[in-house]
């Protein structure tokens, strides 16, 4: 019997019904830049509730469209279980309210043997920030499979080597789920987001969980890119204050292509 890791945040973070959802981040998408420059192996797109963060989101899975992509590594941030390393879920797919994404289960086992790499399904079972991405991966790529991994207290080498374990050709993205800085005022928000988002695009670091929730996958994806000659490119940068949120405290959403050299 299959092992499927239910929704948690349906209905939530996103709509729980499938043509809502559908006709939700299709439109998301409709709105999003037109796909330009070169095509990007990598983005960097938030995870909160899509009336926040949901324009940012689109911006980087808009920037793939076009790609011949059968497979996506997703690493997003430990929210909800403390985790030292990265973990994998243990599940043959992911459902949400459009279906089931199938996990890329040999890939797992190609990098559970490295010992930063753990099956820890109680850090998949509430996350919700590798949950939000999947619905634009299935409208945009409904065939591609997934691997989902949660990245808690990791060094950016460690993130790199399983990212360099599974970067393979064309056919896989590698995507980055994180959110900026959380909780300052919108005019200080927009600095020290934009601060963030020039050390990214110079491909420095690393970050520091203040500056992104999820640095330690940014900073594994950062470490990456220097040793490739990746060219990365800001999509949007916006926080919560622009799209549905107070403006007296907000969190920063941005969208990020890193395209490889040639």
């Amino acid at each position: 019997m299959p092992t499927i890791r239910r929704p948690a945040v349906a209905g939530m973070f996103y709509p729980g019904s499938p043509q809502e959802l559908r006709s939700t981040v299709e439109e998301l998408l409709r709105d999003a830049p037109a796909p330009g420059g070169p095509m990007p192996k990598a983005v960097i797109a938030p995870h909160a509730g899509y009336v926040y963060s949901g324009p940012t989101a689109a911006a980087a899975f808009q920037s793939l469209a076009g790609r011949p992509i059968e497979r996506a590594i997703i690493l997003g941030p430990a929210h909800r279980v403390p985790v030292r390393g990265l973990a994998l879920s243990g599940a043959d797919a992911f459902a949400t309210p459009l279906g089931n994404v199938p996990v890329d289960t040999a890939a797992a086992r190609q990098v559970s043997g490295l010992p930063q790499v753990t099956t820890f399904p109680e850090a998949h079972a509430h996350e919700h920030s590798l949950e939000v991405e999947l619905p634009f991966l299935q409208v945009l790529f409904p065939e591609a499979w997934v691997l989902p991994v949660v990245v808690g207290d990791a060094e950016g080498e460690e993130v790199a080597e399983v990212l360099d374990l599974l970067w393979g050709g064309p056919e896989t993205a590698v995507v980055i789920s994180s959110d900026l800085s959380h909780y300052l005022p919108y005019d200080v928000a927009r600095r020290v987001d934009r601060e963030t988002a020039d050390e990214i695009l110079a491909l420095e670091g690393p970050l520091h969980s203040r500056q992104a929730c999820g640095a330690y996958p940014i900073n594994g994806l950062l470490v990456a890119a220097r040793a490739r000659g990746m060219a990365p490119r800001l999509l949007d940068l916006r926080n919560s204050g622009d799209t549905a949120g107070d403006r007296g405290r907000v969190v920063g959403y941005g969208a990020f292509a890193f395209s490889e050299a040639g």
